[in-house]
């Protein structure tokens, strides 16, 4: 049985951080002709579906929230994961943005109509939406990754992914595999180690790990903060250049990133004093080729006699083991995968038909992601993507980018309408241009050469993720939209 089908002007897929801050700016505009899709029954993105221990965000927080919503309240320096959700949860209030907002609904794939200049968007739910724009804000790191382990389906205790993180199982007292040591795994063992009764890290690769001391901002900072605005956006400025002074470093200059790796080996080096461990926990490859974490008691998580680094893989799953490369076999009662999301291959899963048939999921795949300036896709004419393609960072906040984006869309959307038109396309030969540029850049950076495999490749070994070089020369090429840049069809 079919569902509703609804008519806006902007269609925008997802309520964290890309989705909310577009339909703030078109609210700000005073536009209503837009709705929001939401898979959830909550706004909140990627700071709603992770509510494992310890999650927080690794950029500070006054960076990592819009510039048109400054906050003054945050209580930490990186702010935790319940902290940023309910700044998220406000401005859906502020804003009056839940009356535009479709809970529930997962969108499935969808079609441009070429005669009516409009993309029809199914959902799971059955319904339809038919919109002139649709701009995509599920980002990159939204469907969980789980390898597939021989056995793993065999296994009779409890497992589960850190971004499913099942609360009602209690951890005290049990034997606990972690598989992975990224970013989320590096802040939820040292929540868990002092509960469990032993803990297995099955590691693949060491991350770097540079010290870090969350700091409070005491109540007098924050009201200075809200007092004098001032003050908040200095802190705001000396953070962001501070990361953005490690562009040159990833970029090409890797001798710059020589003291934050002596920092980072320092910490190692002083905390782990077992030399066989610290073997085991010492990468072998330039830092910043992975994503830098930061943490001041991961280290001594795994210093507890509690905890066994394993570094010899994983040959099967049983019902109440791991059986390790090397066939040693370890009792456990519960398996939490840190293996992180489906990056790559989640943008080449958005299935939309543009002009001629075109299947974007099947060109992304065949051909390799491409966009220009990870936003707009040729031959899809009114589709914007948000943190789209190569647009990601390891040295600064994203939320930095999706404001850039923003602006970028809603000034195209404009052009389209000063120019009586219906739909603006990007050319094909200005969409080459940009990959092959950052392409050539990328290559010189230290994701390409740094000796490492990392998930800001794809499957065959092109970094599609990472924007190479400076937030500012990103924000200088989204600034304005050159006319010349797309096709226009009359409407």
């Amino acid at each position: 049985m079919g569902g509703e089908v609804h008519r806006c002007r902007v269609l925008v897929i997802g309520t964290g951080f890309s989705g909310l801050g577009t339909a703030i700016q078109l609210r700000k505009r005073g536009r209503d002709d837009f709705i929001l899709l939401e898979k959830a029954r909550e706004v909140g993105g990627t700071w709603r579906e992770n509510t494992y221990p310890g999650c927080a965000c690794d950029v500070p927080s006054h960076l990592y929230s819009f510039s048109f919503e400054p906050n003054s309240d945050w209580t930490q320096m990186w702010s935790g994961q319940e902290e940023i959700f309910d700044y998220l949860h406000g401005l859906a209030d502020k804003y009056d943005l839940r009356r535009n907002i479709h809970f529930g609904r997962t969108m499935t794939g969808g079609y441009w109509d070429a005669e009516r200049q409009r993309w029809h968007i199914d959902t799971e739910s059955g319904d339809e939406y038919v919109a002139q724009f649709v701009v995509s804000g599920i980002g990159a790191l939204h469907i969980p990754n789980v390898p597939d382990l021989p056995g793993a389906d065999t296994f009779a205790g409890t497992a589960f992914h850190s971004a499913q993180w099942n609360h009602d199982y209690d951890l005290r007292g049990k034997k606990v595999a972690v598989i992975g040591t990224g970013a989320s795994a590096v802040q939820f063992i040292p929540e868990i180690v002092g509960d469990v009764a032993e803990l297995q890290l099955y590691q693949r690769t060491p991350p770097w790990v540079i010290p870090r001391l969350n700091v409070g901002i005491p109540p007098k900072a924050r009201r200075l903060f809200g007092r004098v605005p001032l003050t908040r956006r200095m802190l705001r400025a000396v953070v962001y250049w501070l990361h953005e002074s490690l562009a040159l470093g990833f970029n090409g200059h890797p001798r710059l990133m020589r003291p934050i790796e002596k920092l980072a080996r320092k910490n190692l080096n002083k905390t782990v004093t077992d030399p066989v461990l610290r073997r085991k926990l010492t990468p072998s490859y330039s830092i910043g080729c992975k994503r830098i974490l930061g943490s001041g008691d991961y280290y001594p998580a795994l210093i507890s006699r509690k905890s066994e680094v394993i570094t010899e893989g994983i040959a099967e799953v049983r019902p109440h083991s791991i059986v390790a490369g090397d066939g040693t076999e370890r009792e456990v009662d519960a398996i939490i995968y840190g293996t992180g999301f489906h990056v790559t291959d989640g943008f080449e899963s958005v299935d939309l038909t543009g002009v001629d048939g075109r299947h974007l999921a099947e060109e992304w795949k065949e051909h390799g992601i491409r966009t220009h300036l990870g936003i707009t896709v040729a031959g899809y004419p009114n589709a914007f993507f948000l943190l789209g393609p190569n647009t990601g960072l390891g040295h600064n906040s994203v939320v930095f980018m999706i404001e850039s984006q923003i602006r970028y869309v809603l000034r195209l959307m404009d052009l389209v309408d000063r120019r009586g038109a219906d739909s603006a396309v990007v050319r094909p030969t200005v969409q080459s241009s940009f990959n092959t540029d950052i392409q050539q850049k990328l290559a010189k950076g230290v994701w390409s050469s740094g000796g490492c495999v990392s998930w800001y490749l794809d499957s065959h070994g092109v970094n599609r993720t990472i924007w190479p070089g400076s937030t500012v020369r990103y924000w200088r090429q989204t600034r304005s939209v050159d006319p010349a840049d797309f096709e226009f069809t009359p409407g």
